[in-house]
């Protein structure tokens, strides 16, 4: 079964922005920590940014500054706001809980062309 869906990607040119949106039950989006992870092929799944249940937010350095991870009121969707947007972060994103993380969802792409 499916736990959660991403979507919003695109494809960009460099500088542009995107808002990427993870939609999922309140039970695990509301009641967990949640992340985004983005993979580019032949690379692991590296961790982007994360949401505790509480709202506090977490960036890694790649891309502090210029995303913001958020949690919609309803709690049934974590957003991830991206701007100055750079060929590297062209990637497939997904999102999970960080704990006892459910089956990955089908992924968003994201291109940034130069």
């Amino acid at each position: 079964q499916v736990h959660l869906v991403e979507s919003g990607g695109g494809l960009v040119q460099t500088g542009g922005s995107l808002r990427l949106s993870c939609a999922g039950s309140r039970s695990i989006i509301g009641d967990n920590d949640m992340g985004w992870y983005r993979q580019t092929p032949g690379k692991r799944r590296e961790f982007v940014a994360r949401i505790s249940s509480s709202g506090f937010a977490y960036y890694d350095e790649s891309v502090r500054g210029r995303f913001t991870i958020s949690r919609d009121t309803a709690k049934t969707t974590v957003l991830l706001q991206m701007s100055s947007l750079k060929p590297e972060d062209t990637a497939v994103y997904y999102c999970n809980k960080l704990s006892d993380p459910v089956a990955w969802g089908p992924g968003t792409q994201v291109t940034v062309s130069s």
